[in-house]
């Protein structure tokens, strides 16, 4: 049987575990409900990315504490942080975290490569922290050859690195699941799971579950009873309670395809689930990169 292809969206929706807003009695908020936003460019300093955000009618966003590109990048100044931390707009956003650099692979068989991943990692933790962001999301690493055994045990022993050199910072690594292209780990829950069981602090380990890519992976998503089961087994294998983001995408891909398309740019991510939170077709329209509902 040919298998089924889904219209999923070109990155990520990701759902963020928050806490509500406490409201006198009667009232309700809105926004408590439904967690919908976007990727916002850091372009011009972190604190426009408030700005961007607030302005096509987000609730949470995710951001790069630097560029995504590059290993480093200059320290924040207090300025910077304070001007992102006190932004008028700020408390519009219920959710506020952040992704890690795409040149990081904690799994590096190249000692350069990895020295520089481990040095890069540390340097976007303090930055997220600095900004008081709960969780860096983080694809795990890819083995390079060196295999699945060798890769997951390279990342348990950096995670531990580089924990053991930030003591002092709050903000966590969230995990993400991954499509299992090429030698990259993290398309079996079991690689996650195995990831927090093994390190020297996993109450500083999260997940975020990127639905395109566990669907590339062969995780059944096609229909309401199928995203049931394939949670049921992330409760299994991880818990729900280590689960901070879900990434809802919109992407052209085939199930079981261990691969990611990103050729379907601008659809809405209401494919995946009948529990997408339901809004207007304007908002939809402006909130179609990432999306991410509590």
């Amino acid at each position: 049987m040919k298998p089924a292809t889904r219209s999923l969206q070109s990155r990520a929706v990701c759902q963020s575990k928050i806490q509500k807003p406490v409201l006198s009695e009667g009232q309700t908020d809105p926004k408590s409900k439904i967690l919908l936003g976007a990727h916002m460019s850091i372009g011009g300093g972190v604190h426009m990315a408030i700005q961007r955000a607030c302005s096509i009618e987000c609730t949470a966003m995710q951001i790069f504490v630097k560029n995504n590109m590059q290993w480093l990048a200059r320290p924040l100044t207090r300025r910077e942080i304070g001007a992102f931390l006190n932004h008028s707009q700020r408390h519009e956003l219920l959710s506020i975290f952040a992704h890690a650099n795409y040149l990081i692979n904690l799994a590096a068989t190249n000692p350069q490569f990895h020295a520089n991943s481990l040095r890069s990692l540390s340097e976007e933790l303090i930055r997220a922290d600095q900004l008081k962001l709960p969780f860096l999301v983080l694809h795990p690493g890819a083995h390079l050859g060196a295999g699945e055994e060798a890769g997951l045990e390279k990342i348990i022993e950096s995670i531990d690195h580089v924990f053991s050199r930030i003591p002092k910072i709050k903000t966590r690594i969230a995990l993400e699941t991954t499509a299992g292209q090429g030698s990259c780990l993290g398309s079996k829950f079991e690689h996650l799971a195995y990831i927090i069981s093994r390190v020297r602090e996993p109450e500083r380990l999260c997940v975020c579950l990127d639905t395109a890519h566990i669907f590339a992976a062969g995780y059944d998503i096609g229909s309401e009873s199928a995203v049931r089961k394939t949670f049921r087994e992330f409760d299994r294998v991880i818990l729900r309670d280590r689960l901070v983001a879900r990434a809802w995408i919109d992407m052209s891909t085939s199930a079981g395809a261990k691969s990611v398309s990103r050729r379907s740019a601008l659809s809405c991510a209401i494919t995946v689930s009948a529990k997408f939170p339901k809004c207007s077709k304007r908002r939809k329209a402006k909130i179609c990169a990432k999306t991410w509902r509590i």
